[in-house]
């Protein structure tokens, strides 16, 4: 049995996103998620930082920037969704985030559905912290 990253960080985060989406429910848009969860944590011990921008570049090319939701603990990198269908296209984005990020764990949380969704993600390249 292998141990997962980051588990006790990871299960106080998605303890926290079920929390507040029992509270609201589907159907709000993302940064009413994303400021309940903020709140929500400091129950719980959690530091989060929010809204981090990071340069992207292209063979030494500035292309622009991208910001990231949340993260917490300096660890987990937490991508929020309020989508009626996740895809393929959402995690691709988590694992671009985590690769230009340098961040080792990602995790993808959906509001946009009845029940919570969320989805760990690894980042499996050597460059990441």
């Amino acid at each position: 049995m292998s141990k997962l990253l980051y588990k006790d960080i990871t299960e106080k985060i998605i303890g926290c996103a079920m929390r507040v989406h029992s509270h609201f429910e589907s159907g709000f848009p993302e940064i009413i998620y994303k400021r309940a969860l903020i709140i929500e944590p400091d129950k719980r011990a959690l530091i989060y930082t929010c809204e981090i921008e990071k340069d992207i570049y292209y063979r030494g090319s500035f292309l622009g920037k991208r910001r990231l939701d949340l993260i917490a603990e300096d660890k987990v990198l937490l991508e929020l969704k309020t989508l009626s269908e996740i895809t393929n296209k959402d995690f691709a984005q988590v694992i671009n985030y985590l690769n230009v990020f340098q961040i080792k764990m990602g995790l993808l949380l959906n509001s946009g559905q009845q029940s919570l969704q969320y989805k760990r993600f690894i980042n499996s390249k050597k460059s990441a912290n």
